[in-house]
């Protein structure tokens, strides 16, 4: 079964070359992507989780809003009772807020220089150690 991961933009932030790049490598990977666009809500981005069954949410994010917008997603992920929808982030975050955002429920976050490939193997192990 494929794996299906939402790309989404959530905030202000409208910058998206990296979100677009990381849709392309995991397609290219053999995942389904779906890629909401930027100025996306922590709502939107869960509804379209919820409607279209994904088993990854990658959030994209430059703005320097991640905490809030990471906390806000994984409350209504919760509320939603998707606590099997795993949550990534990628973007400039600051390495003192990675065990916060962990501490929230993220999986993992990866900044710029990131290899494109250690990515799609961190969604693939951890899909397959859930399943």
């Amino acid at each position: 079964m494929r794996i299906k991961v939402l790309i989404a933009k959530p905030g202000l932030d409208g910058h998206e070359t990296g979100a677009k790049l990381i849709a392309r490598v995991l397609r290219d990977a053999g995942m389904e992507v779906i890629y909401t666009g930027p100025r996306q809500t922590p709502e939107m981005i869960v509804q379209s989780a919820l409607h279209e069954d994904i088993d990854v949410i990658g959030l994209s994010s430059l703005s320097g809003a991640h905490l809030e917008l990471a906390a806000r997603v994984m409350e209504l992920l919760r509320a939603q009772g998707m606590h099997d929808v795993m949550v990534i982030m990628g973007g400039i975050i600051p390495a003192d807020d990675i065990p916060v955002l962990k501490q929230l429920g993220v999986r993992a976050a990866f900044g710029p220089g990131t290899h494109t490939q250690d990515i799609v193997e961190f969604i693939q192990k951890e899909r397959a150690a859930a399943a």
